[in-house]
């Protein structure tokens, strides 16, 4: 027989070694991520797959699934949470969605339909952020991070090349190149690394590709993100 924990009411089997949120998923229950990939270890940087846990809150990506486990997913509490870490991503760069070409394709466009975000309601920053256009096959748009450290962690574990990095602190923190110059052009990568397809938004662009695919027949144009199977997911 195998172990279980209830979410939403619902029992969850899974196996040892799993996280909350990885067994939720395999079981066909959405818990809305950003920094979670199922290539690296947890991470739990957003904190947008914040559930309730015997009354606690925890990131359910770093969470270990245990037998008895009563986990809340789908509250208006959770919601509301996870919608208001929404918004200060959004507001903490500069997400301009009709003119990025990610747009359709991307995970915190997608997490904002998904949970009705209708206004940013803070105030948004707007900073002064570089665009990288040194590579002659990449782009670099640091103004739509929003700090997940994929790029970092696969640069870093799969390509091996350790090319990104993120530097300073609070609200100073920032993703830079691992250059001696600070350019995309004097690094190692390609444009078939790892690195280059994870990034969840749109600071990893391919030249010579913007806006190929028609609006219509874009990821997220058929389904929501929840309805998306995690291994179709950008």
């Amino acid at each position: 027989m195998s172990k279980t924990f209830t979410m939403d009411e619902r029992e969850i089997p899974f196996v040892e070694g799993q996280t909350v949120m990885q067994a939720a998923l395999a079981d066909g229950v959405y818990v809305p991520h950003l920094c979670a990939h199922p290539e690296f270890k947890p991470h739990g940087s957003c904190r947008v797959c914040t559930v309730k846990v015997n009354g606690r809150h925890a990131a359910s990506c770093t969470l270990a699934a245990r037998e008895g486990l009563v986990v809340e997913n789908q509250t208006a509490e959770l919601r509301e949470l996870r919608r208001e870490l929404v918004q200060l991503l959004f507001v903490e760069g500069n997400h301009f969605c009709p003119s990025c070409e990610k747009s359709g394709d991307c995970k915190l466009q997608a997490l904002g339909y998904e949970l009705e975000v209708k206004t940013l309601h803070f105030t948004q920053l707007f900073p002064d952020r570089p665009v990288d256009a040194s590579h002659p096959d990449l782009m670099l748009d640091f103004n739509r991070c929003i700090l997940c450290e994929l790029c970092v962690r696969a640069s870093a574990e799969v390509d091996g090349r350790h090319v990104f990095a993120l530097s300073g602190r609070g609200i100073d923190k920032h993703l830079i190149v691992n250059s001696e110059s600070g350019r995309l052009a004097d690094t190692s990568i390609a444009a078939t690394d790892t690195a280059v397809s994870v990034c969840p938004v749109g600071v990893i662009l391919k030249k010579g590709r913007g806006f190929r695919v028609p609006i219509g027949q874009r990821t997220y144009d058929a389904a929501p993100i929840s309805a998306m199977p995690e291994g179709k997911k950008p």
